[in-house]
């Protein structure tokens, strides 16, 4: 079949140049914007019980977690309490809530002077407020009311945070970075290439089959949106895999061609026999990466499954041009491949060179290496034993981020974590003014838990057991006819280990009513669950699909076998140096940024599938040349 290709391709050269390029182009039409029609959400688990829960209580009540916080400072070192400064903050506050894309908005003086809401030390106060809309939407309004209302007004200087401000931050942050690295990565890339091939006609044959994986992907990208939510970061990935594996593949189809020129082949009889060899193992490569990738397709949230829908794209594209446009490239090249060469490179003949005599020093120590080998790989994995893992907040912001900032002072300033409040929604549980007593003593048994600063219901707000005061006209935003809802305001950091500890403690506490927790702590527990729940399914998958692929190329049972081993090596020394640098925060002064003692759910998971899928490329790479 490859033969077949690989004749059909010298012979049709041309119409396949034009066609790749035409290709190319329709694809940069259609799919050039393709960022405009991704989601910077896809975070949220939707079958899990907080993103129910949150959907219940914005349906009914019109309401949810804030997702927006404005920190006000009373200039000239007055209190909050000053007439003239309560008088701007009610300013600030109309503003807000003049606004249509805010739903909600309160303040420590809307509150009737609510203590939580003022600093310790009297001169700062929070208002709260969420805006509406999906993730993509309040990411939209973030952009236009967040710098209206930074600076001063009247007595009082607005700072604004909060998560809708904090990944808004994030997203600007991320794409300056990624500007910052394709900036410095590219020309180290194309010296590189330069260095490898020898030639520049050579060198710039791998940027061809990138330009077929990146813009490909962009077209698959732009259709998939129109069916189903495609996070945004799935970009990242397209463009630095596009660009590595169009290297990769390129770089082991050129040397193949190369290597039958000089053992004197014409150059159409060296593409029929490089697409013979090389093609097939590209083929196959590629099949054992995509098979890694599309595992996360079994995970629950839209940011996993946009991962495998690029990363599936960006291979099935990089291969095509490896064995599609490269073999129609050399085709036409033939001898002139080595046009424009700067310098002579020599590869050695097998038996000879500095590669033969590692393998042959490798090979005279089989055991001694690979038990040294397997030990160093073990040692550095060991810190992933203590891997611990949350959800990323206002602290991989770096520490000039103004909204990094405002929830640095707010942890530090306030006794309580206002924001981070969970929400214990009941819907349809009959009419809550009738079970009024039974959930007072539910209000007051839940304050009463470890890390609880408050707890506020349509019966009144409670302390440690006590109710310390009435909602008055504000009960009305607790209850409805038939469903009602209370916040349990913590004093601690909601994406913590305490934090989660408090969901689950909530969730046991007996409720008079069916009731659902939600908030971000909630989410974190349930993303956990969500995530680490399919992941041994997952790998499982991968191992028998990997295992079967190499079995059917080599024809060997302990092969794969091997293969998968020495892949989850490599990886726990991958995963024991996430934890070391980036959970415990060694050289994070010299790398600036700050370790919160966890990992991001989601890394390991994205980690291994794509690691576990490249390693494996390489794999393949090798063991083919030595089978053949």
């Amino acid at each position: 079949m490859l033969t077949r290709l690989a004749q059909f391709l010298i012979r049709r050269r041309r119409a396949v140049l034009i066609g790749t390029f035409v290709f190319v182009m329709a694809c940069g039409a259609i799919g050039g914007n393709v960022a405009t029609h991704l989601s910077s959400g896809g975070f949220d688990d939707k079958s899990s019980e907080s993103f129910k829960a949150d959907a219940a209580l914005q349906k009914t009540f019109g309401t949810g977690q804030p997702n927006l916080v404005l920190l006000l400072t009373a200039k000239g070192g007055a209190t909050v309490d000053n007439p003239a400064v309560a008088a701007s903050g009610g300013e600030v506050l109309q503003q807000l809530t003049a606004d249509p894309s805010v739903e909600q908005a309160v303040s420590y003086w809307s509150l009737n002077n609510a203590p939580p809401l003022k600093s310790k030390s009297q001169t700062q106060a929070l208002v709260l407020a969420r805006l509406k809309g999906s993730q993509d939407d309040v990411a939209n309004e973030i952009k236009v009311l967040s710098p209206k209302l930074t600076g001063d007004h009247g007595a009082v200087s607005v700072r604004v945070g909060g998560f809708a401000e904090i990944f808004r931050q994030v997203g600007t942050t991320i794409q300056d970075d990624l500007k910052k690295a394709e900036e410095i990565a590219l020309p180290i890339t194309l010296l590189l290439l330069v260095l490898v091939f020898g030639s520049l006609v050579a060198a710039s044959l791998p940027l061809a089959v990138g330009a077929v994986a990146v813009m490909g992907t962009f077209l698959v990208l732009r259709v998939i949106s129109s069916l189903t939510e495609v996070s945004i970061f799935s970009l990242n990935l397209t463009t630095a895999m596009g660009l590595g594996l169009a290297i990769d593949y390129s770089l082991f189809v050129v040397s193949r061609f190369r290597e039958e020129l000089r053992h004197g082949k014409e150059p159409h009889a060296a593409v029929i026999r490089t697409v013979e060899t090389a093609g097939r193992t590209v083929v196959v490569s590629a099949l054992t990466v995509a098979i890694s990738l599309s595992a996360l397709l079994l995970f629950p949230l839209s940011f996993l499954k946009s991962f495998a829908y690029a990363g599936i794209g960006v291979v099935a594209m990089a291969a095509a041009g490896a064995v599609i446009l490269l073999p129609a490239l050399l085709a036409a090249l033939g001898t002139k491949v080595d046009k424009g060469t700067l310098f002579r490179r020599h590869p050695a003949e097998v038996g000879e060179g500095f590669w033969h005599r590692v393998a042959m020093f490798v090979m005279a120590r089989p055991v001694p290496i690979a038990a040294a080998v397997i030990a160093i790989c073990l040692f550095l994995g060991t810190p992933f034993l203590r891997a611990s893992f949350g959800l990323p907040d206002d602290r991989v912001l770096p520490k000039s981020a103004s909204s990094r900032q405002v929830s640095d002072e707010i942890r530090t300033n306030f006794q309580s974590n206002e924001a981070g409040a969970l929400s214990v929604v009941a819907i349809g549980s009959g009419n809550p003014t009738a079970q009024a007593p039974a959930l007072a003593a539910y209000a007051s048994t839940l304050s009463k838990l470890p890390h609880v600063a408050r707890v506020d219901a349509f019966t009144g707000s409670y302390v440690n057991g006590t109710k310390v005061f009435d909602q008055g006209p504000g009960a009305f935003r607790y209850v409805r006819p038939d469903a009602t809802f209370l916040a349990v305001v913590p004093n601690i950091e909601p994406l913590s280990k305490p934090g989660e500890q408090l969901v689950r403690s909530v969730r046991a506490v007996p409720a008079p009513f069916a009731v659902q927790v939600t908030g971000s702590s909630a989410q974190l527990v349930d993303s956990k669950h969500g995530l680490f729940g399919r992941l041994p399914l997952a790998g499982l998958i991968i191992a028998i699909v990997t295992f079967t692929v190499l079995f059917l190329m080599f024809g060997s049972v302990l092969v794969p076998i091997k293969a998968v081993v020495l892949n989850l090596l490599s990886l726990s020394a991958t995963y024991g140096a996430m934890v070391w640098i980036f959970q415990e925060g060694h050289l994070s002064k010299t790398l600036g940024f700050t370790a919160t003692g966890t990992l991001d759910t989601t890394t390991p998971i994205l980690m291994f599938c794509i690691a576990f899928g490249l390693s494996m490329d390489y794999e393949v790479f090798l063991l083919s040349r030595m089978k053949e």
